[in-house]
């Protein structure tokens, strides 16, 4: 009986084992549940429960509900989970020129604020709704405005939804990111960001998806809602930094832009489609003093246009640095093989 009770232990703790490396033992995550009914209430609580580095990703797991909350995430190795992109929300309104009225810097600008490094979101909406939720301007009283004490505040001005400083390795899959204006999805790292973005809605005005770095997007699908681009790219640091978008879809109101840059910036297009009442406008470079050191970096593949393609965005994909072959152009080609655990995530998530 006793060897018998030996081997029963033996096998269980295998299978635990086993379980554990493959992420399925559900008491590794921490569960968020606004009704109480989880570790957690809020996923900023969750995220507060946790050590500030770990050597592998430490799960929290949010069920359905609206979370009225304000994220910040300066800790490392973290997974945002949702239990379903439409109906795990996190929410809040917030309006950059209103909040530096009262702050020195972005720390907090954004419903969710990263600072830590291998962060992966899963099956989330992460929405500002301060321009949805206003119409028109307010002028408020500014401290941080030594000169007129006041701001005028626009449903239009910057709303970001996401919003990075030096983070580096950051996964955003099967996500929806809204905000109404400029800058929604804003992961800024000139040094060493790596961004990838699988199956995801992007909502916004100007620049509301706009990396600085190495970006990397695919099956995405972008709305401009006002404004004067979608795209943007800062690649000023270093002349490989670039950001692909592979197999998109871009739409918007009539007569919505592409995409604009103001410093060397690198794009890439492959396999895109854009509605019909895009405007016959490429991807333009803003009036700027800023010295442009590598010149026009723009490049189509197989893109088209519902209602007819136009002559900007042709195939050049042979004019670009190395001349690439659209195979070429993966993610790890991008990453430039500084992201080992990109196929790990992507395997866990598939």
């Amino acid at each position: 009986m006793r060897c018998r009770k030996k081997h029963i232990i033996y096998c269980l703790l295998l299978i635990a084992i086993v379980l554990l490396q493959q992420g399925l033992l559900c008491a590794q995550n921490i569960v968020v549940d606004a009704t109480g009914k989880g570790n957690f209430r809020s996923i900023q609580a969750a995220i507060n429960s946790l050590s500030d580095d770990a050597t592998t990703p430490r799960i929290i797991f949010i069920k359905n509900g609206i979370y009225k909350e304000q994220v910040f995430i300066s800790k490392n190795n973290i997974v945002l989970k949702g239990e379903s992109r439409t109906n795990t929300i996190l929410t809040q309104a917030i309006a950059r020129d209103a909040f530096r009225c009262t702050h020195y810097d972005d720390w907090g600008v954004a419903t969710l604020n990263l600072k830590g490094n291998d962060i992966t979101l899963l099956n989330l909406t992460i929405q500002n709704t301060y321009g949805f939720d206003n119409i028109g301007s307010v002028t408020i009283p500014c401290p941080n405005d030594t000169v007129t004490h006041s701001k005028v505040v626009k449903n239009d001005g910057h709303q970001m939804a996401l919003r990075s400083f030096n983070t580096t390795r950051l996964a955003v899959i099967n996500c929806l990111l809204k905000a109404y204006a400029g800058d929604t999805v804003s992961p800024w790292n000139l040094e060493d960001g790596l961004f990838y973005f699988k199956d995801c809605t992007m909502e916004g005005g100007v620049d509301f998806y706009c990396p600085r770095g190495w970006a990397y997007a695919e099956n995405c699908v972008f709305i401009a809602h006002t404004g004067l681009a979608s795209i943007w790219h800062d690649g000023s640091k270093y002349d490989d930094a670039k950001t692909v978008l592979s197999n998109c879809s871009f739409k918007g109101f009539d007569g919505f832009n592409l995409g604009r840059y103001h410093k060397d910036a690198q794009f890439y297009l492959l396999n895109c489609v854009f509605a019909d009442n895009m405007k016959d406008q490429n991807i333009y470079r803003v009036p700027t003093n800023n010295t442009i050191q590598w010149g026009e970096r723009i490049y189509y593949f197989n893109c088209h246009r519902k209602g007819g393609d136009y002559k900007w965005f042709a195939d050049n994909l042979q004019t670009a640095k190395g001349a690439p072959k659209p195979t070429d152009i993966t993610a790890e080609w991008v990453f430039n093989s500084k992201w080992n655990a990109l196929k790990q995530i992507l395997a866990n998530v598939n």
